[in-house]
């Protein structure tokens, strides 16, 4: 292994197509040479919310040409690679398999090294790639379909101190803009609206925050709105654009307060020695949340690192970073590489009440 690794990473988890090309000089920082993206958000418009069928289809139609794109623009063939890192969980099934069957024919076809990336690791390691953040920090990892407080150690050292025991934020955001007639994806649309609203009309829960732990809940958050929203309805015959703002508004001040309430009880459960409270994952983009989460951090004395936001929702240069660090590290997978729907990155916590009948989301 040289000096210099030089990784191509694929991501197929939901609903974007992505493909990027990250380097590494011994002793430098990384460099992404390329990251390209193709979301569906068209296809699955009409529906309401992701189509996995139509996912996986797209998936396996897109992956070819965005690698060809993420290799001309980094200005490299497949000889110039050092190795192939793709999603291999925990997502939807078939979007999953798209990649990982990509990546095994490309591999296969050049004798690369294959590695398998765990996506919420990819998540949890791209304050590496982006701030060269050292061991060990905590990270609040906020996607759309998962929500947990980690103390990140190592490249394979991950403990759950807390996650979500049933709806993610983004999830809770999603349903949220649906219950309320707005356009999906729903968490800038529910952040834009609640600009304009008042968050605090409308007194809705702080769900666990009256019980210790880290864990979290938002699925009765969400109905706390649509029987709010059902009141407004019964009362008036409909609501008005102020109504919706306020709901969005009073819904977010929510979730606001139970990330940065449970953040100050992680920051607490953490081990000793932490460089930093980062965030990732497309909640991280929330300004509102963002800032309470760097008020935080800034009450414990820690620095606040947040990556660019087209490194918080789904890319692969996260994917190409973290199998970056495990093949550094040793780690290498083969032919038998399985995608899997479930992946939690603490295999070690028991799993979650409401994380489902077929074992652990995250």
């Amino acid at each position: 292994m040289g000096d210099t690794l030089t990784v191509l990473g694929l991501e197929s988890s939901c609903d974007d197509t992505a493909a990027a090309v990250v380097r590494q000089r011994a002793g430098a920082r990384p460099e992404i040479l390329s990251s390209v993206v193709r979301g569906q958000t068209d296809l699955h418009a009409p529906f309401g919310g992701v189509v996995p069928e139509i996912a996986a289809r797209a998936h396996a139609e897109k992956l070819d040409g965005c690698v060809e794109q993420a290799l001309a623009e980094a200005g490299l063939a497949l000889v110039d690679l050092d190795a192939i890192a793709v999603t291999a969980g925990p997502g939807l099934i078939g979007g999953v398999l798209s990649g990982v069957m990509c990546a095994k024919g490309l591999a296969a076809a050049t004798g690369l090294p294959l590695v398998g990336v765990n996506h919420l690791a990819g998540h949890a390691l791209t304050p590496r790639l982006t701030d060269g953040l050292a061991f060990p920090y905590l990270m609040l990892l906020a996607s759309g379909g998962h929500c947990q407080f980690l103390a990140v150690e190592g490249v394979e050292e991950f403990t759950r101190l807390g996650a979500t025991i049933d709806d993610a934020p983004g999830e809770a955001f999603d349903k949220t803009a649906k219950l309320l007639a707005l356009p999906q994806p729903g968490g800038p649309e529910v952040e834009r609206e609640a600009e304009a609203g008042d968050p605090a009309r409308f007194a809705f829960p702080r769900p666990l925050m009256d019980r210790p732990g880290c864990d979290m809940s938002f699925s009765g958050l969400k109905t706390a709105l649509l029987r709010t929203r059902d009141g407004i309805i019964a009362e008036k015959g409909g609501i008005t654009v102020q109504d919706r703002a306020d709901l969005c508004a009073s819904f977010q001040a929510a979730v606001r307060d139970v990330l940065a309430g449970k953040a100050r009880r992680a920051l607490d459960a953490a081990p000793d020695g932490l460089t930093a409270l980062a965030v990732a994952g497309g909640v991280a983009a929330n300004r509102t949340i963002r800032a309470a989460l760097e008020q935080v951090a800034a009450e414990a004395g820690l620095p606040f690192v947040a990556p660019p936001l087209k490194l918080c929702t789904d890319n692969a240069a996260m994917i190409a970073w973290a199998g970056l660090e495990r093949f550094r590290a040793g780690h290498q997978d083969d032919m038998t590489l399985a995608a899997r729907p479930r992946w939690p990155l603490d295999s070690q916590s028991p799993a979650l009440l409401g994380a489902g009948k077929k074992g652990a989301k995250a």
